[in-house]
């Protein structure tokens, strides 16, 4: 044997072994799974850690429909929202996340772009003062690899194209509107709305366990009744929101000026999201307007 066969023998030998020691190249998530199907809706949905909240951030417009008029732009509205996934273990489901989130959105003049305090109702003639949504908290359902019946959990209407991933959700709303009576069920008074999301997310960046989250682009859309505070009674209508937007890496710093200086002026637990174990009812426009109508009550 000759000292060049074995030094190459030995060569291959060392590139061999080190190639065996190299780390095996990440596996990507699948969706057909429900355990990475699990981690890929969390990757969508929040941010790198319990202790470091995502904030979504959206801009849009806002339409009144009356039935035998053109729709009228009413706002233009810019919106954010802080979220956190919280770790949730149940015996006999295993691990998995929770989401607890708050919410704001601005009707600004669609004309100036300046937050609104009252506004001109063109259906009624009525000056109004504006409520913004801010609604606290907006939290979700434990969600597991397994579902509270034993099926395998998925994500609905997920589909691929080229490079993209998108995934649409839609969420049909129809219960007891918290300002009405205990006769709904006799007279009507439902809150009836629908809520659509649409994510798109980069499939390399989606599925890649070695990236810490993704950041995805989302579409909104809310067709729903007039909001309490526009003072419309019974007049047939209803709202139109349509805005987009996206997960920000930079998180709050990222939101759109106005959006900063109204929530630290007015708003200013808007900052963080809620805390880990924050198990509140959720609160909506319906309810929020309730509550602060009563403690206006309460101080006259």
């Amino acid at each position: 044997m000759t000292m060049k066969f074995l030094h190459s023998l030995l060569l291959g030998a060392s590139l061999a072994a080190g190639a065996l020691a190299a780390p095996a190249a990440a596996q990507m998530l699948d969706p057909a799974k429900p355990e990475d199907a699990l981690q890929i809706m969390k990757r969508v949905q929040c941010g790198i850690s319990e202790d470091k909240p995502a904030v979504f951030h959206w801009s849009g417009n806002i339409y009144g429909r009356s039935p035998g008029q053109p729709d009228k732009l009413l706002f233009k509205g810019e919106g954010m929202n802080i979220r956190r996934c919280v770790e949730v273990n149940d015996p006999e489901r295993g691990k998995g996340w929770r989401l607890v989130s708050r919410e704001v959105m601005l009707m600004l003049d669609p004309v100036t772009g300046e937050v609104l305090r009252q506004w001109t109702n063109p259906y009624t003639g009525q000056t109004v003062e504006v409520m913004h949504i801010h609604n606290d908290p907006v939290n979700g359902r434990p969600n597991f690899a397994r579902n509270a019946d034993g099926s395998p959990y998925r994500i609905a209407a997920l589909r691929e194209a080229g490079p993209w991933v998108f995934m649409p959700f839609e969420a049909p709303l129809f219960y007891p509107n918290p300002l009405q009576g205990a006769y709904q069920n006799y007279v009507g008074g439902t809150y009836h709305a629908m809520e659509i999301f649409d994510f798109a997310a980069l499939k390399s960046e989606l599925y890649n366990p070695k990236t810490p989250t993704a950041y995805p682009m989302v579409s909104w859309v809310r067709v729903s009744q007039w909001a309490p505070w526009m003072e419309m009674g019974d007049r047939p209508g209803q709202m139109v929101f349509n805005a987009m937007g996206r997960k920000l890496p930079g998180g709050f710093e990222e939101l759109p000026e106005v959006l900063k200086r109204e929530i630290r002026a007015n708003y200013p637990i808007y900052e963080d999201a809620p805390p880990k174990d924050d198990m509140r009812p959720n609160e909506t426009t319906w309810s929020k307007f309730k509550t602060l109508m009563e403690a206006r009550k309460a101080q006259q």
